[in-house]
């Protein structure tokens, strides 16, 4: 073949590309918007660009299928309807699983209102990285009962890469996060169990929270076991307003306000503002306007894990740093578990640290000015009865 021919043969195939395109995403959105009960949505190996939401509402037994992580890939720079990839609301027991959605204006890929819901060897990301401007969250399961994600990855998220928040029944397994401000977060959910992950590279890498002024009120009954949160130093680059902005470059593990949580047999190394944060929710100074709201940390037990921190200093970024540098003043020995120490009077905490590898301790006495701080952890050397595993019920 000349090179003329060669020329014309390319200009040929990709302008075909270029008219598929609308056509694969028309495609796509009648799949979506057309879809019954116990049907499986194929969409096929390539990089397909979107300006649309595909929406899935009000349906069960759906499948959405692609060809794999690294083959099907969703990419919706150029989004100009809707903000989230995909989005399902209103329906029940539904997968998808094998693609990757990147670039959305808002959420990757947002679930609302589901019971049973598997997320299997998704990814979502911003490929430009870290930056204020991406979408809040990758996976983004919201008031959803019976949530698995398992073996996805998640990167650039401007809040959360992994966030399950207001739900029930949760498990999250063998999943990666870096590059997010919070790797991985559960917020205001009950009985959730977090394992087997990777976060790296994020400002947070899990983050177990109760927050006010949300439908669902009180979260709870949440196991993080045998993950790896190692290196979370990045710069926070969450949006102005957002919780999440809160947090201090350098967290492994951060425990706000919720109960009954259990972290164990976790490595958490090289983060170097706290490996592990207990705190309330007055240490973030926001008002509390929700009457029935609980600020407080309490049933937490934390055991049998690695800890491990290279001697420098902790953060100076945000209000929280400005904490580390001119209240707590560690220096380059910052400790790993650090408890801000404000209780409620009418409840004890009943926090129990024990069998931890290099544990070393504060209670940074917040509540005092942050005077008299102490590291003698003896008045928390205690074992908690272990809190049942989370059940998933998939059909």
């Amino acid at each position: 073949m000349t090179k003329r021919l060669l020329l014309i043969y390319l200009l040929v195939v990709a302008g075909c590309m270029l008219c598929a395109q609308p056509n694969i995403q028309k495609q796509l959105q009648r799949k979506f918007v057309d879809a019954e009960d116990n049907t499986v949505i194929e969409i096929a190996a390539g990089n397909f660009n979107l300006d649309a939401t595909l929406w899935l509402d009000g349906v069960k037994q759906v499948t959405i299928r692609g060809a794999g992580m690294d083959k099907t890939k969703l990419n919706f720079a150029g989004q100009l309807s809707g903000a989230e990839g995909i989005k399902i609301t209103n329906s029940a027991n539904i997968t998808l699983q094998d693609l990757t959605v990147q670039k959305t204006k808002g959420d990757g890929v947002k679930t609302q209102q589901v019971t049973g819901i598997k997320f299997l060897r998704v990814r979502t990301e911003w490929t430009n990285g870290p930056d204020e401007k991406n979408g809040g969250y990758g996976l983004y399961p919201v008031q959803c009962n019976h949530v698995l994600i398992d073996s996805c990855e998640a990167s650039g998220a401007s809040d959360a890469g992994i966030y399950v928040g207001q739900s029930n029944h949760i498990i999250v397994s063998n999943s990666k996060a870096w590059q997010n401000v919070a790797g991985i977060e559960i917020e205001n959910s009950t009985h959730a169990d977090v394992y087997n992950n990777e976060a790296w590279d994020n400002t947070g890498g899990l983050l177990i929270f109760d927050l006010p002024d949300l439908v669902q009120k009180k979260g709870g009954y949440t196991r993080a076991f045998k993950n790896h949160l190692h290196d979370n130093n990045y710069k926070n680059f969450a949006p102005k307003g957002n919780i999440v902005g809160k947090v201090p470059p350098g967290t492994g593990i951060m425990i706000l306000a919720t109960n009954n949580v259990e972290v164990f047999d976790n490595k958490i190394v090289n983060n170097n503002s706290s490996s592990l944060g207990i705190i309330s929710y007055y240490l973030t100074e926001n008002p509390i306007k929700d009457s029935v709201y609980y600020p407080y940390p309490a049933g937490v037990s934390i055991h049998n894990n690695y800890f491990e921190r290279a001697p420098v200093r902790a953060t100076s970024q945000g209000r929280m740093g400005k904490m580390f540098r001119y209240k707590l003043r560690f220096g380059k020995k910052v400790p790993h578990i650090l408890y801000d120490g404000i209780t409620d009077e009418k409840m004890p905490a009943r926090i129990c640290l024990w069998n931890n590898t290099n544990q070393s301790f504060a209670n940074i006495k917040a509540a005092n000015n942050f005077k008299g701080i102490s590291h003698d952890a003896s008045p928390y050397n205690c074992q908690a009865e272990p809190l049942p595993a989370a059940v998933v019920n998939m059909q």
